[in-house]
């Protein structure tokens, strides 16, 4: 896949517009050529197994599959939307998506998150990292093509929406231009079958839902449980 990308020109010129892409399947093709490893078990080794993440991986084991959430069913059609078969080794890994959590697997890898790259007893990142990775990337005045404006609407690293885009995840950087509540410095970022997770460190909160309908389906819910949250939140005078 790497080796076709490479022949392809370029859409934009580098640094000039934001656009959702292969970007981060690519890394995960360098990170493989850089470790000497397939990338299912780097992530095993420096990522999942220190956090205890027992649970999460590139595909479900036999042994699990019962334990494998369905997709709901579409009231339109009355069918479960397909996914993709996550019951089979995959021929190549996904640096961009593709992987099977559970939630608790997930609040241990946002808690690593929120506590600047450690959790317990393991250290994934270091403070800097995840510092660098938290922060607006967008230099200004970038550009942003129609479908980047369109495709994901209130989880669009815009101005016009008070956020950014750092090294994997939208960023936070006004509160009064989005429709969701989140204080500044908040970075979260919405799977293509709706799962969210959301992490504000003002508020020392994790936010993450886990559910699986069709991206254009998950707004509608995301909205819901934003609001409830920060609605049942009390200052420290409360």
């Amino acid at each position: 896949m790497v080796t076709k990308l490479s022949k392809l020109p370029l859409a934009h010129q580098p640094g000039e517009v934001w656009e959702y892409s292969m970007a981060v399947d690519v890394l995960g093709r360098i990170i493989e050529v850089v470790s000497g490893t397939t990338l299912d078990r780097f992530v095993e080794d420096r990522v999942t197994k220190p956090l205890g993440m027992a649970s999460t991986g590139f595909y479900v084991p036999e042994a699990d599959i019962g334990r494998l959430a369905q997709p709901q069913i579409d009231p339109t059609t009355g069918e479960r939307p397909p996914l993709p078969d996550v019951t089979q080794k995959p021929r190549w890994f996904s640096g961009g998506g593709g992987m099977v959590s559970t939630a608790g697997d997930y609040l241990r890898f946002c808690e690593m998150l929120l506590h600047h790259g450690g959790w317990e007893e393991a250290r994934v990142l270091a403070p800097p990292t995840v510092g660098l990775m938290t922060s607006d990337a967008l230099p200004p005045g970038i550009g942003y093509t129609e479908r980047s404006k369109t495709m994901i609407s209130d989880v669009s690293p815009m101005p016009a929406m008070g956020q950014g885009f750092g090294l994997g995840f939208a960023v936070r950087t006004a509160e009064g231009h989005n429709p969701l509540p989140g204080k500044v410095t908040t970075f979260y970022w919405t799977g293509a079958w709706g799962t969210t997770f959301w992490v504000d460190p003002r508020e020392k909160l994790i936010g993450i839902m886990m559910i699986q309908v069709p991206l254009s389906k998950g707004p509608p819910y995301r909205r819901a449980m934003r609001y409830l949250t920060y609605q049942a939140l009390l200052d420290e005078a409360g």
